[in-house]
């Protein structure tokens, strides 16, 4: 088994050259204008390492022309991966927009990323990382599964683990969900998904709010960010609350908007801003990238600067 891998190439001379990960799928989104890789772990290592951190894509790719394409786009975005070729195809998803450029998905099964390995490349990362980012999507297999769980527990004891929850069709369980959720540090969640976990864990008689303090307290995590479209987003910490409205603005597809947001948020917190200003930022990153076609647009340097202050 050959495992591709590349080391990221312009990580800042600055104390902030410090390794993060996305650990799950990456895939080709087929959108209606065109084929452009995406997969919420390598949008959310894309979005990371513009903020000058040592970011890495952590899946696996197919032997095949999309597997190729895929690691020939990573190394043009000088985005850092392991990638291992595994004996499957390179998985794809088909992605409808609606008239507001919001997203369906259908999501291809049996391909490369539900069969992640472990190889010593991967645990090499995880000894190391201060962030990771990992959701419940690419657990639908227990090969992934289990890699996602051996990679969480190789980390140091401060690395801040991220479940960015991302429900999609039905490839979620209560268990893996409860499992998840005892091994973060931060949840990110939208407030359709908060209504399927209201269900599932039976919180249903509760409002937004109240379940998000309930989820905080029940898993003991740092921080919990509920997104809600148009009606702004809440970052719940013990002790502190920061919500900030959503900013108005023409939408070319909202394709890794929330990945962006994800990456943003935590790029700032590792360097040291508050909730309120990570947050502030993490808004404004992810209105840019709906502005654009696709997940990995190339951020305006105001963003940048605004971190590394």
């Amino acid at each position: 088994m050959a495992v591709l891998h590349y080391v990221a190439g312009r990580v800042a001379e600055t104390n902030m050259n410090k390794t993060i990960a996305g650990l799950g799928e990456a895939l080709w989104d087929c959108l209606p204008d065109g084929r452009k890789l995406g997969g919420a772990p390598a949008n959310f290592a894309y979005h990371a390492s513009q903020f000058g951190y040592e970011a890495y894509a952590i899946s696996a790719v197919g032997n095949d022309v999309l597997g190729d394409q895929t690691i020939q786009e990573f190394n043009n975005k000088h985005l850092g991966y392991i990638m291992p070729q595994v004996d499957y195809p390179t998985g794809t998803v088909q992605v409808q927009l609606d008239d507001q450029g919001v997203p369906t998905y259908d999501i291809r099964q049996g391909v490369a990323w539900d069969n992640i390995p472990f190889t010593p490349e991967i645990e090499k990362i995880a000894s190391r990382c201060v962030c990771v980012c990992f959701g419940s999507l690419a657990q639908r297999s227990p090969v992934s599964r289990a890699t996602i769980h051996r990679f969480l527990e190789c980390t140091p004891k401060d690395c801040l683990k991220i479940f960015d929850i991302n429900l999609r069709q039905n490839f979620y369980t209560r268990e893996i969900l409860k499992e998840s959720l005892k091994a973060c540090d931060i949840l990110k969640i939208n407030d359709e998904e908060l209504v399927t976990i209201g269900r599932l864990f039976g919180y249903a008689g509760l409002d937004i709010e109240n379940k998000c303090w309930l989820i905080l307290g029940k898993y003991n995590l740092k921080m919990l960010v509920l997104t809600c479209g148009t009606n702004g987003s809440y970052v719940f910490a013990p002790g502190e609350q920061s919500f900030q409205p959503t900013p108005k603005v023409v939408v070319s597809d909202t394709v890794g908007a929330g990945d962006s947001f994800t990456g943003a948020f935590a790029a700032a917190i590792l360097a040291g801003k508050s909730i309120a200003q990570a947050h502030e930022l993490a808004v404004k990153v992810s209105a840019y990238v709906c502005t654009q076609p696709g997940a990995m647009p190339k951020l305006p340097e105001e963003f940048i600067t605004y971190v590394k202050k």
